[in-house]
């Protein structure tokens, strides 16, 4: 009796996966129909389905309905019929993860220990088919500022060119748009942290760490790289890692040496924490490694000029100079050293006339200020139209030194 219960019971279950492979198959003939609300009803039944949701051709058919969806809406489109742009960029979403599903199901070897690839190569052609089509699904949530959904578009695409049943079409080392859009999926994570961090410090976190993963591809790209080392530090300094992002601002500047972002932070925290002698020291070594670079020279000028080692600062400003006779910046600051100097002896100096060492040290204050002259002059020659650079220096130079007419001039200038 038992026996024959137990054959009952085989039997029962036999009968049930045997209906829900039916399904699946009623799901891929209703795609072939273009009946594809009812083909995504009965494969996402499939999909929980105990007896089928483990097996790869349940996500393969998964995959091919989001693949005949894709295809129906880009034949709209290319009859200039009205075709649904969401629908047609969700597919794609949808088909590259079933399509992976099912990949990843067939590695899985057998009762025997074996493994049988069946569907990666019909699939990965596809997918590689229809890959930009992420690009477009991410820039339309991206413009309509639906970061989150951005992201999921992009990230999947870069992170696409790694899955295994890709690996042998090369994409990483062949997709010259890789390093384009790792940066706006970068960007994508950056804003959504951004707009967390009042609210939600877990998830600007999560997010933060998201826009790590792919800062350093985004570096690359020849338009954005600056900005994507800028989301690098900025992500570091949030999640309050220092070490990393005193080493993120480093090399921003060794890579982007123009950029003002990675030098200001970078000298900020030098100065802020009193560490100008490793300053100095990452100068130096820059300069070792590139040679006698004039940016290099003015970041040291800079620093020194911060700790009040003057003549350090003249120094390396006017090897800045040497090195590029048009360094605007290194010229102004060059003037501004000495009328820094002039300030601080003049708070030191006697202020009795009768004392004899007045006219002296008076002599010495305004020897700084013409010192300091031809520098503001020439820094107004080179940018006329960049007045921060040498107004204030002009006008305060002007009056000290009782130049009547030029005191006005640029008097006129500063209303």
């Amino acid at each position: 009796m038992k026996k024959v219960l137990f054959s009952v019971a085989l039997v029962m279950a036999s009968c049930a996966v045997f209906g829900q492979t039916k399904t699946v198959r009623e799901a891929k003939r209703q795609a072939d129909a273009k009946k594809f609300a009812e083909a995504e009803q009965l494969i996402n039944a499939a999909l929980e389905n105990e007896e089928t949701k483990n097996a790869a051709n349940t996500w393969n058919v998964a995959g091919y309905i989001q693949q005949k969806i894709n295809e129906e809406e880009n034949t709209k489109a290319y009859l200039k019929q009205p075709f649904d742009t969401v629908k047609m960029y969700n597919s794609t979403y949808k088909m590259f993860e079933y399509f992976t599903k099912c990949d990843e199901l067939e590695q899985i070897p057998n009762e025997k220990g074996k493994v049988k690839i069946r569907y990666r190569k019909a699939n990965s052609a596809t997918m590689q088919q229809n890959r930009p089509n992420l690009i477009n699904g991410g820039v339309l949530y991206f413009n309509q500022g639906n970061d989150a959904e951005a992201y999921k578009y992009f990230s999947m695409y870069i992170d696409s060119a790694e899955y295994p049943m890709l690996k042998e079409a090369n994409i990483a080392e062949t997709d010259s748009m890789m390093p384009t859009i790792a940066y706006y999926t970068a960007l994508a994570a950056t804003k959504m942290a951004q707009a967390a961090e009042e609210t939600d410090k877990a998830a600007a976190a999560a997010n933060y760490k998201n826009a790590l993963k792919y800062v350093d591809l985004a570096s690359n790209d020849k338009e954005n790289g600056q900005y994507a080392l800028e989301f690098k530090s900025t992500a570091y300094k949030a999640l309050g890692d220092t070490v990393q992002w005193i080493a993120s601002l480093q090399e921003g500047m060794q890579r982007f040496p123009e950029h003002s972002f990675f030098f200001g932070n970078l000298i900020d925290y030098y100065s802020n924490s009193g560490k100008y002698a490793d300053a100095i020291k990452f100068a130096d070594d820059m300069i070792a490694k590139n040679g006698n670079s004039d940016f290099y020279q003015y970041v040291k000028g800079y620093l020194y000029q911060n700790m009040k080692d003057y003549a350090n600062a003249e120094a390396a400003y006017k090897q800045a100079i040497e090195l590029k006779p048009d360094y605007v910046e290194a010229y102004s600051n060059l003037g501004l050293c000495y009328c820094q100097q002039a300030i601080a002896y003049g708070e030191q100096a006697v202020s009795d006339i009768d004392d004899p060492k007045y006219q002296e040290e008076q002599a010495k204050i305004k020897k700084y200020y013409e010192d300091a002259l031809p520098y503001y002059e020439k820094a107004r020659e080179l940018a006329p139209d960049r007045q921060d650079l040498w107004l204030n220096g002009l006008y305060t130079i002007y009056y000290k030194l009782n130049m009547g007419e030029q005191f006005k001039e640029v008097e006129k200038l500063m209303q």
